[in-house]
């Protein structure tokens, strides 16, 4: 209790230094509360931009903070585009913890220290961010490995800074007209699930492997190797790659790699991970990639870090590739027409009205040369145009967006006259094709054969056993709708039976009156 109220004084602390209380104040609309908070707190110096206070504010308040505002900078319809675009400048930087620290976690882990699992073990590691950090070791049969150790008290921190967010993300959706409907809450619970994934790093190892498999036969992309007898929830050992980060372009030109093709594999990959897999890759930052040097491999994508992927679901998959043809062949139309039977747009909205919209915001970036296209800049009006719409924010595609931008602003880093949409247009036909066409249809009947084997042999059963059951059905009805004849023969007996009954008292009534007031009379 003492540590989180500590935590938040000093996260009210930050807030205040760096005025995010007068972004907040603004986004909701109350320039007037706004003004207030600048003349009560004189002394603070606002001068430079609101982005850049809080990215800054964000790295004081230390690793879990840093990476939400990787999130958010990817959620252009939540933020505008100068925060947007300052947050992208986050970066994951932490310092190295310990190395004792490092190998009391792998004896605790593995069953043994470094000294009697390794060959050899390098002490300080290579590389340090806010979940884990790595160090290279060597196996005893030879293989060079790298090793990835849990960063201690992780939990327990995440736990607490993301109650934190969960309140803040509530005060949002209370006081913000358009809070719900950008879903905060969700945001921050999505945040939460990936942070804890990240903790298991089984998960990442499963994620890895999955990966691996999935490109086992191409020529574009290399994923480590897990060596599963060293890997626990807090400790993995893979193979280690060696190339050349893929933000030195002057090193990967020197090297002989073909940097105009780097970037168009960049592409093939992204989307065969979308639109075969429904499985990717989702933190491909250029600190998570290497390109390989090796005469064999010279300019293959080398993926690193795992612990964020993303999945789709046959849905997802399809409501994507119809609005991406739908965006290259610009059919608004049906752009708009996807948004509303996928239920993001709301059911009474106005087709043509939402179809204009998108015209408006697409049809000036088409007027350009298509190598001047960016996927961000449709994605951004898009999103400007969704408030107007109450189009709703869907989380589990946010992962995708963010993959997206990183994927195109790596192309146009390595080939300047990158044409995204052309590059991708050709394989989204294909895909489509396989599965809407006689293609598609014949693979998933290939697909589903081996269910069909033991369905066919049980037919004539199944058939017996329906008309039997069709059988019985229709003689219950029959019992049925003779028993409520019956029944209603038997109500029209009671009706005259209490009819007869009360004419004849009512008759007997009236007799026993008439001899009475004749009585009375004579």
């Amino acid at each position: 209790m003492i540590l989180n109220s500590l935590r938040l004084f000093k996260i009210v602390r930050i807030v205040l230094q760096y005025g995010i209380d007068e972004i907040i104040v603004n986004a909701i609309r109350a320039p007037r509360g706004a003004g207030f908070l600048q003349t009560l707190l004189f002394w603070r110096d606002l001068s430079a931009p609101r982005g850049e206070r809080l990215r800054r504010a964000l790295e004081e308040l230390g690793p879990i903070f840093v990476k939400f505002g990787q999130v958010l900078s990817t959620r252009r319809d939540l933020m505008p585009p100068d925060i947007a675009d300052e947050l992208a400048l986050l970066q994951d930087r932490v310092p190295s913890f310990d190395p004792d620290l490092a190998v009391a976690q792998i004896t605790k882990s593995l069953g043994a220290p470094p000294d009697q699992l390794f060959a050899s073990f390098e002490r300080i590691p290579v590389a340090s961010a806010s979940i884990a950090q790595v160090h290279f070791a060597k196996l005893k049969d030879g293989r060079e490995a790298a090793v990835k150790v849990l960063r201690p008290g992780m939990k327990e921190t995440i736990d607490r800074d993301v109650a934190l967010m969960r309140i803040a993300a509530g005060w949002l959706e209370f006081l913000w007209a358009d809070g719900k409907r950008l879903k905060a809450k969700e945001v921050v619970g999505e945040f939460d699930k990936y942070l804890h994934d990240e903790l298991d790093l089984m998960r990442e190892a499963a994620n890895a492997s999955q990966l691996r498999r999935n490109f086992a036969e191409s020529d574009l992309l290399i994923v480590p190797e897990m060596y599963w007898d060293y890997c626990s929830p807090s400790v993995i050992v893979m193979e280690r790659m060696y190339g050349i980060p893929i933000s030195q372009t002057e090193k990967l030109r020197e090297a002989g790699v073909d940097l105009a093709k780097l970037s168009r594999d960049g592409v093939t990959i992204f989307f065969t991970q979308i639109f075969r897999d429904g499985f990717f890759h989702a933190d491909m930052h250029p600190g998570n990639i290497l390109v390989s040097t090796a005469p064999e491999t010279l300019g293959r994508y080398i993926a690193l870090d795992f612990g964020i992927v993303g999945t789709l679901n046959d849905f997802d998959k399809d409501y994507l590739s119809q609005n991406f043809l739908a965006f290259f062949r610009r059919d608004y139309k049906r752009v708009a027409e996807a948004h509303i039977e996928s239920g993001w747009a709301p059911k009474e909205t106005r087709v043509d009205e939402l179809e204009a919209a998108v015209r408006a915001c697409c049809e000036p970036i088409f007027d350009r040369p298509l190598k001047d296209i960016s996927f961000g800049q449709v994605l951004l009006r898009l999103f400007q145009t969704s408030r107007r719409f109450n189009v709703e924010v869907q989380p589990q595609l946010v992962l995708l967006q963010k993959t997206l931008l990183n994927i195109e602003g790596l192309g146009r880093q390595l080939d300047p006259d990158l044409d995204l949409w052309k590059t991708a247009k050709p394989y989204l036909e294909r895909w489509m094709s396989e599965q809407v066409g006689w293609r598609g249809l014949s693979e998933k009947l290939r697909a589903e054969a081996p269910r069909y084997s033991h369905i066919f042999p049980q037919l004539p059963r199944l058939l017996h056993q329906a008309l039997s059951h069709a059988a019985e059905g229709n003689q219950q009805d029959l019992l049925l709708a003779k028993l409520l004849a019956e029944q209603k023969a038997t109500n029209r007996l009671l009706r005259i039976f209490i009819g007869s009954a009360v004419l004849i008292g009512v008759c007997g009534l009236a007799y026993c009156l008439a001899r009475y007031v004749l009585h009375w009379n004579f």
